[in-house]
């Protein structure tokens, strides 16, 4: 059973960066696709950023633009995001989660709140 463990949220002053960590156990991250969600007060949940099993296709939504970067590494099971120049905007509870190959996300994880100061 896969199980993620979100880390690295909260307050930064705009302009500022952020590195969010999830810990995958159960499965290794070859063998699973990861991604962050993100969720605003009074909105529904969005897609940011995921990396696919073999770690070379990389999906981004366009409100990540240039400022998000998502990598891992196979010896920690982490996958991390790193957010620079956030803006206000971007102050969300950022989920990760985690999917089969061609299958639906499934699993997520607790969440950590990240809050950008204007």
């Amino acid at each position: 059973q896969v199980q993620l463990v979100e880390s690295g949220g909260g307050l930064v002053q705009a302009g500022g960066s952020l590195r969010l960590s999830c810990a995958v156990s159960g499965r290794t991250l070859s063998s699973y696709v990861v991604g962050w969600f993100r969720q605003a007060p009074g909105h529904e949940r969005e897609f940011v950023v995921s990396i696919r099993s073999g770690g070379d296709n990389i999906d981004y939504t366009d409100s990540a633009d240039e400022r998000f970067t998502i990598s891992r590494d196979l010896a920690k099971n982490t996958v991390y995001l790193e957010m620079n120049s956030l803006k206000p905007e971007d102050t969300a509870v950022y989920y990760c989660a985690a999917r089969p190959d061609g299958g639906i996300w499934r699993t997520w994880g607790q969440g950590t709140q990240v809050t950008v100061s204007s």
